[in-house]
C-alpha cells in the first residue's frame, strides 16, 4: 500500500518535471500538495481504500484534480499524466537535482541542450567540458557538478528518517499482533535515529520462525517479497526495503545490541570485552578466559553453527544485561557512535538525555504571511493543543534565497507583530513575535532597527551562498551569532538531506562564539534538514552553547516534527538544561532579552 511519503514523492516529481519544462504556477501547487500529503497524520491510502474522497480533498492543497491522481496512484501504482510527462522529459530528475546548484530548470536546459538524462550523462558532459559551453553556464558551475556527483550518488541510496521511521512503527505494530512473536524491536541506523537510513531493520524473538516469517511476507502493506529463509526475510514496502531477522527469545538482547550497531561502537565494545577476558557477539556475552576465543577474538563474524557460543554465557536475553555483564551502564541507542559513550558508561557519567516530554515550546514556525499554510491563530491553537507554554512565529523576512518574493518587508513585519500581540493577549500560552531573518554571505541579517526592537525572537538562517569554503562559512556564521539582535541561529548549514550538503563549518568554533554571545544554535527538526546534526550538537554543547529545537513548521501537523529534532539532539548528548525550549517561560524571556 502506498505510503504518504511515496505519494508525496510522485507530486514532487510532477513539480520538478513541470518546472524543468518551464511550466509556471502548477509546480507550486504540486509542491504544496506534496508537503501536506507527506505531513498528513493518517495514511491517505486508507481513505482511498474506504472510498472517502472528502477526506482526501480536505487535505490542504489537494483539490479535485490532485485527489483524482492520488486515487489513481494508490489503486494502480502509477499516474498516467506523470508517465506522459516522464516520456516527454526522460530525466532522472531526483538524482540530477541532488547536485548543489542544479535545480529543475537547469536540469531541463541541460536535457534540451545536451541530452543529459542521468547522473552518468551529467558526469560525462562535465568531464568533457561540454557544460560550460551551454549559455548561462561556466567553468565554475561545471567544476561544482564534478565535485558533487559522488554526493548525489551516495544520498540517492538512503531514505529520510522522517519517511522510514513511521513505516518502522507500522511494521512493529504488525509484528506485535502476531501471536508467535514474543519480542520485537527495530535495529540498525533507524534505532539510532540516524538522519538517513539504508533500509528498515527489524528483529523478532520467537520460537516459531516459520509462522512469523510467513505472516510477515503476507502483510497487506508488502508490495513485493525480495527473499525469505528460515531466519530472515526481506520485503519492499513502497520504496523502502524492510529486513526481518528472527532469533530465539533467549538471545534477543544480544542480537538487538549487535544489529543496532553502530559498527564503530560494536568494535570498541568487543575490544573492551576482550581486555576483560570476555567475548561479545550476537548470541551473548561469554567468559572465554579459560578457552580459545578464536582467530579474530572480536566475535565479528556471525557463524550460526554454535562456534560463536563458546565459554560460559553470562548474558544475552536482554540488552541491558549485555552491558551489565561488561560492568557498563546501558547506553541509549542514539549515543552508540563511538564518541566516548563507552568511557562515559564505565565512569557513570552518561548524560541524562532530554525527552519529548521535556519540550515546553517552539520558536520557529511559519504562517500564511510568508510560505506557511495557516493563520497565526491556527498555528497558535495547534501549539496550545500540544500543551506548550510558549510558541514563536518566525515567518521569513525578505532577503537572498527566499523564493518567490515571499519574505516580509520591515513594514510588513511591524504589521504582523501587531496581529501577534492581539493573538497573544487572547491566548492561554505566551506567543512570541519573531522573524526568520536571512544571513547573507557576509553574516549580516538586513533588518531595520525598528523591526529588531519590535520583535521578541530573531532566528537568523542561511538560505543562499551555501558553497563557501569552511573558513569563510565559519566566519559568516560566527558573525551572525555575534550580532546582539540574533537569538537563534537557524539550520546553520542550510543543508537539505538527499538534496544538498550545505555549508561546511567548524562546529566547535561556532559553539564557542554562540556560548560567548548567548545565541542558541538550532536543531531544525524538519526531517529534510535535521540541522544541526548529532556530532555538531555535541561539539556545540561541549563548547558551552545552548540549543533550540525548532520544527520550522509550515502547518499544524508539522509541529510533530519535534520528534525528529529531539532524537537528533539526543544523538548530540543533549540534556534538558542544554535546550532552551525545555526551560520555564521566565527563563526563556530572560534569555531572549
Amino acid at each position: 500500500m502506498a505510503t504518504n511519503a511515496e505519494i508525496a514523492g510522485r507530486f514532487e516529481e510532477f513539480a520538478d518535471l513541470l518546472e524543468a519544462d518551464d511550466v509556471e504556477y502548477k509546480p507550486r501547487a504540486y509542491r504544496r500538495a506534496a508537503e501536506n500529503v507527506r505531513a498528513h497524520p493518517s495514511p491517505i491510502a486508507d481513505y482511498v481504500e474506504a472510498g472517502d474522497r472528502d477526506a482526501i480533498e480536505d487535505i490542504d492543497g489537494v483539490g479535485d484534480a490532485i485527489a483524482t491522481k492520488i486515487v489513481e496512484y494508490v489503486e494502480t501504482g502509477s499516474i498516467d499524466e506523470l508517465e506522459e510527462l516522464q516520456a516527454e522529459l526522460p530525466i532522472d530528475i531526483a538524482d540530477i537535482t541532488r547536485i548543489e546548484g542544479v535545480g529543475p530548470k537547469t536540469a531541463g536546459k541541460l536535457y534540451h541542450e545536451l541530452g543529459i538524462e542521468t547522473l552518468d550523462d551529467l558526469e560525462a558532459a562535465a568531464e568533457a567540458n561540454e557544460i560550460q559551453a551551454v549559455s548561462g553556464f561556466g567553468p565554475k558551475t561545471e567544476q561544482n557538478i564534478r565535485d558533487n556527483i559522488e554526493f548525489a550518488r551516495e544520498v540517492g541510496t538512503r531514505q529520510l528518517l522522517g519517511e522510514a521511521r513511521p513505516l518502522a512503527d507500522d511494521v512493529l505494530a504488525e509484528l506485535e499482533g502476531i501471536e508467535e512473536v514474543e519480542r520485537c524491536e527495530v535495529a540498525g541506523s533507524i534505532r539510532r535515529w540516524r538522519e538517513t537510513i539504508g533500509d528498515v531493520d527489524v528483529l523478532v524473538g520467537t520460537n516459531d520462525n516459520e509462522a512469523v516469517i510467513e505472516q510477515f511476507v503476507e502483510w497487506d502493506s508488502v508490495d513485493s517479497e525480495i527473499e525469505s529463509g528460515p531466519a530472515k526475510a526481506s520485503v519492499r514496502v513502497g520504496e523502502i526495503r524492510v529486513d526481518l531477522r528472527v532469533v530465539v527469545p533467549d538471545e534477543f538482547g544480544a542480537a538487538l545490541q549487535y544489529f543496532t550497531g553502530s559498527k564503530d561502537h560494536n568494535v570498541s565494545l568487543r575490544n573492551y570485552a576482550i581486555d576483560r577476558g570476555l567475548k561479545v557477539n550476537e548470541y551473548g556475552v561469554f567468559d572465554v578466559s579459560e578457552v580459545d576465543a578464536g582467530p579474530d577474538g572480536d566475535g565479528s563474524d556471525s557463524a550460526t553453527d554454535g562456534s560463536q557460543r563458546v565459554g560460559d554465557r553470562l548474558a544475552g536475553e536482554t540488552e541491558e544485561g549485555m552491558y551489565e555483564a561488561l560492568g557498563l551502564d546501558w547506553m541509549p541507542p542514539e549515543l552508540r557512535t563511538d564518541r566516548g559513550e563507552i568511557e562515559a558508561s564505565e565512569s557513570g557519567t552518561l548524560p541524562d538525555l532530554l525527552t519529548r516530554e521535556d519540550i515546553r515550546g517552539d520558536f520557529h514556525s511559519h504562517t500564511e504571511w510568508s510560505d506557511g499554510n495557516n493563520t497565526i491563530e491556527e498555528m497558535v491553537e495547534a501549539a496550545d493543543g500540544r500543551g506548550y507554554d510558549y510558541f514563536g512565529l518566525a515567518d521569513h523576512a525578505e532577503g537572498p534565497g527566499i523564493v518567490g518574493g515571499m519574505g516580509l518587508s520591515d513594514t510588513e513585519i511591524l504589521e504582523q507583530v501587531e496581529q501577534i500581540r492581539e493573538v497573544d493577549a487572547a491566548s492561554d500560552i505566551a506567543v512570541f513575535a519573531g522573524i526568520e531573518a536571512n544571513v547573507d554571505a557576509d553574516g549580516e541579517i538586513g533588518l531595520s532597527t525598528e523591526a529588531i526592537d519590535a520583535l521578541d525572537v530573531i532566528v537568523a538562517s542561511t538560505h543562499s551562498a551555501l558553497d563557501q569554503d569552511t573558513e569563510r562559512a565559519t566566519n559568516r556564521l560566527v558573525r551572525a551569532v555575534e550580532n546582539p539582535a540574533v537569538d537563534v541561529l537557524g539550520h546553520p548549514s542550510g543543508r537539505l538531506l538527499n538534496e544538498r550538503s550545505g555549508l561546511d563549518f567548524d562546529a566547535t568554533a561556532l559553539g564557542e562564539a554562540a556560548a560567548e554571545h548567548d545565541t542558541a544554535l538550532e536543531v531544525n527538526s524538519n526531517p529534510r534538514r535535521l540541522d544541526l546534526w548529532g556530532s555538531a550538537v555535541q561539539a556545540a554543547i561541549d563548547a558551552g552553547a545552548k540549543i533550540a529545537i525548532n520544527t520550522d513548521a509550515h502547518q499544524p501537523s508539522t509541529l510533530e516534527f519535534m520528534r525528529w529534532g529531539v532524537h537528533t539532539a539526543r544523538r548530540g548528548w543533549a540534556e534538558p538544561g542544554d535546550v532552551i525550549n525545555t526551560w520555564e517561560l521566565e527563563a526563556v524571556r530572560e534569555f531572549l532579552h
